[in-house]
């Protein structure tokens, strides 16, 4: 599926390829709460890193979150680069070189209309915060951190691969 997104000040537009363009997977965890999570959580999908196309590169940042054992000294640079608009401030995309063929928009700044999951996965749900209600229904899958299946693998067991 061919997925275009923007930032809200369309200063940054883009587009790629994605064979999980299906936003079932909610992350509460503080980076993705802090960066790009206005509800509490952040959608992230799954794409082709070499099919996307950027128009606006100048306006782009990037943000390597801080990760690790604050109380035990071990805090450390992640590798993987939230990009967002350093105009509007709108987070776009989440790349990682240790998967560089990837590359994870974040749904709320898809313009394309996605498909409506079957089901949810609340991932990370240790970390929300007491303010946040997660919106867990009926068939949603719930996990104190990661879940042990991959976007792609979700979206193989429910038959929605495109």
């Amino acid at each position: 599926m061919k997925l275009k997104g923007s930032c809200h000040c369309q200063s940054i537009q883009f587009s790629l390829n994605s064979s999980q363009p299906y936003p079932f997977n909610r992350c509460y965890c503080s980076i993705c709460r802090k960066t790009a999570g206005g509800g509490g959580y952040a959608i992230n999908l799954g794409g082709d890193f070499n099919s996307m196309q950027v128009e606006g590169e100048e306006f782009l940042s990037i943000y390597q979150a801080m990760v690790g054992g604050a109380k035990r000294g071990e805090i450390t640079e992640s590798p993987a680069q939230r990009h967002f608009c350093s105009r509007c401030g709108s987070a776009l995309w989440l790349w990682d070189p240790r998967w560089p063929e990837l590359v994870h928009p974040f749904a709320s700044a898809i313009d394309t209309e996605l498909p409506v999951p079957p089901q949810r996965t609340h991932m990370m749900l240790k970390y929300t915060k007491l303010w946040i209600e997660p919106d867990i229904r009926e068939g949603d899958e719930v996990y104190d951190v990661y879940p042990e299946e991959s976007l792609l693998q979700w979206h193989e067991r429910h038959n929605l691969d495109v």
